[in-house]
């Protein structure tokens, strides 16, 4: 007689990893990548705290889906809910995942303990907003296999080991990224960190072309707000300087706790 069996549902679009009753660290990755971005500061920083790393509608598991700003922060807030007993965390977003925290935090502030915005602070709005649509645009026309073999040379030799094989293994997501960077324009982030109590940490790779020297003004604009500037790294500063990065996020984590 055939054993029954029980019915298998769609992966999860995240990933939960470490103590179980830890304080929370939600991951957000940027345009075109997945969860797996976040492989190094996973690995470093799970023994002491509950580390989620999501996909983004359009990216990874969630690749079938149009990408939302809305969709997005619901996301993250159901990651939140489902993988954070207590249903709080401290959310940290790299480029297009900053401005989803941002989102997220605004549509559900019960949820979001602080953010970590790296890469991100620049409205993408006025001349701006030509960046985000020439990325867009690339993204949307360029050939895929241009497109993969550029990125796989890029993170194969710039990063090299376990960083970029976690990288590639999540995919490159053309159509997801493209939509999502679409989807910025052109709304205006600052008002919403203005009004929220939430305490922000703005992180920059101090050779970040675009993002780099705009720290101060989007630290200002908080409530409680801070600057801080990741020497000797570019836009990915989460994998330029992972054990920096992944310590600034620690020093963050425990004075949101303590303050809590």
């Amino acid at each position: 007689m055939a054993s029954a069996t029980a019915p298998v549902g769609p992966p999860r679009p995240w990933t939960a990893t470490g103590p179980e009753h830890a304080p929370a660290l939600v991951f957000v990755h940027g345009t075109r990548l997945s969860r797996g971005y976040w492989s190094p500061q996973v690995r470093r920083l799970s023994e002491t705290y509950r580390c989620v790393a999501v996909d983004l509608p359009g990216h990874g598991v969630r690749a079938a889906e149009r990408f939302t700003l809305e969709a997005a922060a619901t996301g993250v807030a159901e990651a939140i809910e489902e993988a954070v007993p207590g249903g709080r965390a401290i959310v940290v977003g790299m480029s297009l995942g900053g401005y989803v925290a941002i989102e997220a935090a605004d549509r559900y502030p019960d949820r979001v303990a602080g953010l970590v915005l790296a890469g991100c602070s620049a409205e993408p709005t006025g001349p701006a907003a030509a960046t985000f649509r020439a990325l867009a645009w690339a993204q949307e026309r360029a050939p895929r296999s241009v497109l993969r073999a550029v990125n796989l040379a890029f993170f194969r030799v710039r990063y090299r080991g376990s960083i970029a094989d976690s990288i590639i293994a999540g995919g490159f997501w053309w159509d997801g990224g493209a939509q999502a960077l679409r989807s910025l324009l052109p709304r205006r982030f600052l008002e919403r960190l203005g009004r929220l109590w939430t305490p922000v940490l703005i992180l920059n790779g101090a050779f970040d072309p675009m993002f780099g020297p705009g720290g101060e003004p989007w630290a200002a604009a908080c409530r409680d707000g801070r600057s801080e500037v990741i020497a000797w790294a570019g836009h990915l500063s989460s994998i330029d300087r992972p054990g920096t990065f992944s310590a600034r996020v620690a020093a963050f984590a425990r004075s949101v706790m303590a303050s809590s």
